[in-house]
């Protein structure tokens, strides 16, 4: 009895961790909620890089990071996609 129990036990836990393990994992980027987007233009010159959100974000966006930090951005704004020209690179597509 002891050791059925324990097995029960054992199963459970095992099933539960299975069912846990994707929000444990970590995604290849974060999420922006549509709140907090930056609508002002940023200088190109303080852009260091930028990263496209996952396509599972509820929210199309891309981060920005600058010298102190990121920013969340709509990648239609105008001044980005000005940005993407003069710099040649290519808009985010969803993967």
């Amino acid at each position: 009895m002891k050791i059925s129990l324990a097995l029960l036990i054992l199963l459970l836990a095992a099933a539960w961790t299975g069912s846990q393990g994707m929000s444990f994992r970590r995604s290849g980027g974060r999420c922006c909620p549509k709140e907090k987007l930056c609508h002002k233009e940023i200088p190109g010159p303080k852009i260091q890089g930028y990263q496209c959100t996952p396509s599972n974000c509820p929210v199309r966006a891309v981060l920005v990071k600058l010298r102190r930090g990121s920013v969340c951005v709509d990648p239609e704004e105008t001044w980005f996609q000005e940005y993407l020209r003069k710099q040649k690179k290519p808009n985010c597509t969803p993967t």
